[in-house]
């Protein structure tokens, strides 16, 4: 049965927030519960042969982005690489046209014609989903300078893993975006591997916000299992950046419970230390410090994770049901000549 394809619907206006309060736990709940369960589905039909090519979950990470968008405002946009389904989530692409947009149907979020890797949503300034290591980071820094070319007060996030932190065009963006004082936010996902080789086996610099330094460029470490850890950092870079101080760089410490794509089985970590970062799963410790703060109830819980899981059930319907884009517009969409809207 056909599906008939929807426009993208725009993430709501944000309230500006200075503070952490229950509402806000809450929150930062439903969005680490939606990815979670998004990711789990999108596991499951992988291993079903409904979704192909390549595929990187973002299991473990969701506290970022969750603590990461409570702190930005309306006009800020993101760029980052290809594990970045959870990313995008965030940014207020729905599930049913990221989990077409998997399935290759032509209700995705790009017409299925981007797959995993490259979602993209002019509606909620989210330019990629990149599928080059590293590429991202100039094309961020170049979005922050159109920002600041157009004299507004948004910045441009730019994210990227800790093996992208070796690419010779992070230093070039970041001496270029610390002399012209750029509206950046750099964010590296330390998940401690790249693809399957750890930091302290590919750079003599294991601290990683380290980088920054020789630039001086403001720059510090972050507990990214923690959604306020998070918030407060983000915050706190955001404010010295729309001052007009130029850009900040969060190394942002995390950890992948699954391997590097679907074909990684991750053989190169051990159990153990498997295990230490899941008694660490920033979900589950969402949920537990909600309940012992009294931030929400049991049922209240219960009513979101009941909320999420009928959400992605629905997910996987649209995407089954909906069709794959006509072989005539291969085509299509790959120039636009439009006095590029995204700067408008």
């Amino acid at each position: 049965m056909a599906v008939a394809a929807k426009a993208p619907k725009k993430r709501a206006p944000r309230k500006k927030k200075s503070e952490v309060t229950s509402e806000m736990w809450l929150e930062w709940y439903e969005l680490m519960f939606r990815i979670r369960k998004f990711e789990e589905a999108a596991l499951r039909s992988y291993g079903q042969q409904k979704i192909r090519g390549f595929c990187h979950v973002y299991i473990g990470q969701e506290a970022i982005t969750a603590g990461m968008e409570a702190a930005l405002q309306e006009g800020d946009g993101i760029v980052t690489a290809y594990r970045q389904h959870g990313t995008a989530i965030g940014r207020g692409v729905g599930t049913k046209e990221a989990m077409a947009e998997l399935y290759g149907k032509k209700t995705g979020i790009v017409k299925g014609k981007g797959g995993s890797m490259h979602f993209f949503s002019r509606e909620n300034k989210y330019f990629g989903g990149n599928g080059i290591v590293g590429a991202q980071i100039p094309i961020g820094t170049g979005i922050a300078f159109a920002e600041k070319y157009k004299g507004t007060d948004n910045l441009c996030v730019t994210m990227f893993g800790d093996g992208a932190s070796r690419q010779g065009a992070l230093y070039e963006s970041f001496n270029m975006a610390m002399t012209w004082k750029i509206p950046v936010l750099y964010v590296v996902e330390n998940n401690q591997y790249a693809m399957g080789t750890s930091v302290e086996r590919t750079s003599n610099v294991h601290e990683l916000h380290k980088i920054g330094l020789s630039f001086d460029m403001p720059s510090e470490p972050v507990d990214g299992m923690d959604p306020e850890a998070v918030f407060m950092a983000v915050k706190k870079a955001a404010a010295h950046i729309r001052s007009g101080k130029g850009p900040y760089f969060l190394e942002i410490k995390t950890y992948r419970y699954k391997g590097h794509s679907v074909s990684d089985p991750a053989k190169y970590r051990t159990k153990e230390e498997v295990q230490e970062f899941k008694d660490q799963d920033p979900v589950k410790m969402a949920e537990a410090r909600i309940l012992k703060e009294k931030y929400g109830t049991e049922e209240q819980i219960k009513a979101i994770k009941d909320k999420i899981k009928n959400e992605i059930n629905e997910a996987l319907k649209f995407a089954e049901e909906s069709d794959y884009p006509d072989p005539s517009e291969l085509y299509d969409d790959n120039y636009v000549e439009d006095d590029y809207p995204f700067l408008t």
